[in-house]
């Protein structure tokens, strides 16, 4: 594997290991950036069109919010990122002073665009309508706009450029995202593609590079350990800043975290890692088990979006408010939270809410369910500074 000719530094950046966990590749880490040091492991809230939906940034923040991703995809298509770059950026457009992550567009683009969805690249679902006219290595991803059918582009150049001008703190590589259903030639060669984009990714940001962005390369290859582990050595070879685990992780739990499990030992010790698009309860404890830092998830607000409120402590880790048992239950979600919404409101209310097609309800839920995750994440965090069991833990959440 050819070596990447220069390095690049990241001046404003940092990621500090605190604590090791003896039983598992967990650690405790402080991720430093311009807009603010949090502590890891860590969730961010997805923000996908630069608005966490139903909250804004001072609910998110009450709620114990410490980082937002929005998605360099949606963006580029509406408002477009040279009105963002006007308006100051994203922190300054949408009101938001913490750390903020971009994606680069891909995921988005090799889900929506062949059809498949996100649900098939994770290994369930069907195929549905097509955007992407055509993958070309040199050109790009050539797609129609799903705003206005225009034709549109994308490729690592330009996805370092759109991300540049939305601002975020951290940016993602351009890579292509394969479906669980891609056979193991097609991955095999995505994978390259991915490798030779990452480079393109890093030159066309060392061009603009000012010390406010940092960029993580994407670990590929699929289903298959040896190409996972050949996408693993690709990153760790590379200046990036951070690491990010993406593409499909297989059809079932059993295989998803067998495929986390090969990566550990191959990826850079030092770098944080991010696991793209996984936002489960039980998947984020495995995959801090499995040394990620850093989790994205629709999860907590398209949950609250079909009446489901996250709890600690019941089975399947959620409570669904629209069941009849809650017509006329008087005990609020959670009063222990330190929150108004999850205190102040009866069961009973929220569910009449619903009924009644209040925008109320999918707020209250909304901003509870990301509270719940925030919790959640701060308490992986103490065990782990305690030196304390995140099997215990888990079980405490997620009781059988």
């Amino acid at each position: 594997m050819d070596e990447f000719s220069t390095n690049i530094d990241y001046p404003n950046f940092g990621f500090e290991i605190l604590q090791r966990d003896a039983g598992s590749f967990a650690r405790l880490g402080k991720l430093k950036t311009p807009h603010g040091t949090i502590e890891t492991p860590n969730f961010i809230f997805v923000g996908t069109k630069a608005s966490v939906k139903n909250l804004h940034p001072s609910q998110m923040r009450e709620a114990g919010t410490d980082m937002i991703l929005a998605n360099t995809y949606h963006l580029y298509i509406q408002p477009g990122p040279d009105l963002v770059e006007k308006m100051g950026g994203l922190h300054k457009f949408m009101g938001w002073d913490g750390p903020m992550l971009t994606d680069s567009g891909g995921f988005q683009i090799f889900s929506l665009g062949t059809g498949t969805g996100a649900d098939e690249i994770k290994g369930k679902g069907k195929a549905g309508n097509k955007s992407l006219l055509k993958i070309d290595e040199q050109e790009g991803a050539i797609f129609k706009s799903y705003k206005d059918g225009s034709i549109c582009r994308l490729n690592p150049e330009i996805s370092m450029e759109v991300q540049r001008k939305l601002g975020a703190d951290f940016v993602v590589q351009m890579d292509e995202c394969t479906p669980h259903s891609a056979e193991r030639e097609y991955t095999e060669k995505s994978m390259h593609m991915s490798h030779r984009w990452g480079d393109r990714s890093l030159q066309a940001f060392e061009k603009t590079h000012n010390g406010k962005q940092a960029v993580y390369g994407v670990v590929q290859g699929g289903v298959y350990r040896d190409l996972r582990e050949m996408s693993a050595d690709y990153t760790r070879s590379r200046p990036f800043f951070g690491t990010a685990i993406g593409g499909c992780l297989g059809g079932t739990k059993v295989h998803f975290y067998e495929i986390l499990s090969w990566l550990p030992t191959r990826i850079h010790p030092d770098r944080p890692v991010h696991l793209l698009g996984i936002g489960k309860i039980e998947d984020i404890f495995e995959g801090v088990k499995q040394g990620m830092d850093t989790f994205d998830c629709v999860t907590p607000t398209r949950e609250a979006r079909h009446g489901r409120a996250l709890m600690k402590g019941v089975r399947g880790g959620f409570i669904n408010l629209r069941n009849s048992q809650f017509k006329d239950d008087p005990t609020p979600l959670d009063e222990t939270l330190g929150l108004a919404s999850s205190a102040l409101y009866s069961k009973a209310y929220i569910q009449h809410l619903m009924k009644a097609g209040e925008m109320l309800a999918f707020q209250i839920i909304s901003q509870h369910n990301v509270a719940v995750i925030a919790r959640l994440m701060k308490e992986i965090r103490e065990t782990l500074r305690n030196g304390g069991s995140l099997d215990q833990l888990r079980k405490e959440w997620l009781p059988d």
